[in-house]
Formats: structure tokens, C-alpha cells, sequence
């Protein structure tokens, strides 16, 4: 699996696991689901993912929208 789909894959479960919390515990848990999703945009345009440079740290393989 390559960085792009470990991105995606850690963002998703994150939304998830934050509506469910919001759900059950508090609707403060929603702010996780606003962060995730800004940081989400602000890569989309910038190209910087602190996720990504972890992950390559760990030695996976880089994708197309993470190249280095």
C-alpha cells in the first residue's frame, strides 16, 4: 500500500471514528471531522501532509500526489 492510499484510508477511519463519537459522547467530536477535512483541502493545494512525511519516515512507498 503507498502513502496516497494510507492517507486516504487514516483520514476516512478518522471522519468515522469522530461522527460516531459525536454520535454517542458529544457533538464537540465533530471539530476532529472539521479538522480532518481542512487539513485534507490545505493538502490538496500545498501538497503538505504531516501523515505522509511520517509515513515515508516509516519506509512506504511514496504514491503520486506524495511523491517526496
Amino acid at each position: 500500500m503507498n502513502i496516497d492510499r494510507m492517507v486516504l484510508a487514516f483520514a476516512g477511519s478518522m471522519i468515522l471514528l469522530s461522527v460516531a463519537l459525536a454520535h454517542f459522547v458529544s457533538p464537540y467530536w465533530l471539530w476532529l471531522t472539521v479538522f480532518v477535512g481542512a487539513n485534507l483541502l490545505q493538502s490538496s493545494f500545498t501538497g503538505f501532509c504531516p501523515l505522509a512525511m511520517v509515513l515515508r519516515k516509516f519506509g512506504f512507498r511514496p504514491g503520486h500526489a506524495f511523491p517526496n
